[in-house]
């Protein structure tokens, strides 16, 4: 299995924090009739994708994209010592696996220049902050944390309605140590990085495409969790603040970055989880590109 692509003049590499069952497929999808299930459990089981009992398979994954002059992590995962309750897999969790795998891919903390996050949802934020004499501080010290605007103030919103707690130990340390921007859609790092507003999983949910001159490379985020929401784009999400939206929003990007070059890097899909958009039939697939 791959954890490193090149493409144009970036290099990609896959930290994998775990790679697990996580909720049956009739559960995460709430438009998924078992008929159409049957359809597709063939080739999704083959995809390793969905396990013996319909449960699908996810990754749980940041990237870190080296560009001519940064070194960007996208999605930070779930994190060490972060009371989880509700996901007995993340709860607490004491394992070295993600900063073995970055050292595997030649990477320290003090290597990235910027984190930059899709959303702010538990699995996307973890690795923001690590527990330091009882307190929690920035993981990369050196990098500028970056939150789209939109996502940020509609959870201090809610934060301050009930504690979120991965916006509790995971953002505001973050920011609290003035490692924080707050950005706008119109951000860019240099000519390799943009913005790409993709609304509905949250609301400011946003993806992120690098290359100079082109889309080389698209972070999609949980745009979409499973390959068959790229099967079937109405598919959304219960976790979907909006899942009617969340649905326009999946269909005009696989129509964006159909039949493209770009290469796809989904937050979720199992391994290896990048690929090239493709139609098929009403809908479309991500046709695996393992290096």
């Amino acid at each position: 299995m791959s954890l490193k692509f090149a493409i144009g003049d970036l290099t990609i590499h896959r930290i994998i924090e775990q790679e697990t069952t996580f909720l049956p497929a009739l559960d995460l999808l709430p438009a998924l009739t078992p008929d159409l299930l049957a359809t597709n459990r063939p080739w999704m089981r083959e995809a390793g994708a969905l396990d013996g009992d319909d449960v699908l398979i996810l990754c749980f994954q940041s990237y870190i994209v080296r560009t001519p002059h940064h070194t960007i992590l996208v999605d930070s995962c779930i994190g060490n010592d972060k009371p989880r309750p509700l996901r007995p897999k993340w709860n607490m969790k004491t394992d070295n696996t993600y900063m073995r795998g970055l050292a595997v891919a030649g990477f320290s903390v003090g290597d990235i220049d910027f984190v930059m996050c899709t959303h702010l949802h538990v699995d996307h934020v973890g690795w923001n902050t690590r527990l330091e004499d009882g307190r929690w501080v920035p993981t990369f010290p050196n990098a500028r944390y970056v939150f789209g605007k939109a996502e940020f103030d509609y959870w201090t919103e809610q934060n301050a309605k009930t504690p979120v707690p991965p916006f509790g130990d995971s953002v505001l340390p973050v920011v609290e140590a003035q490692r924080a921007e707050i950005v706008g859609n119109d951000y860019e790092i240099g000519d390799h990085v943009r913005i790409l507003p993709t609304p509905g999983h949250t609301p400011g949910h946003v993806g992120f495409a690098f290359g100079r001159g082109g889309d080389d490379a698209v972070f999609s985020g949980d745009l979409m969790h499973s390959p068959l929401q790229a099967r079937y784009p109405h598919l959304s999400a219960k976790f979907d603040v909006d899942q009617a939206q969340a649905a326009a929003t999946r269909r005009h990007f696989l129509e964006r970055y159909c039949d493209t070059d770009t290469l796809c890097c989904t937050a979720h899909f199992p391994s290896p989880s990048t690929g090239k958009i493709r139609r098929l039939g009403d809908g479309f697939s991500c046709e695996a590109v393992a290096s």
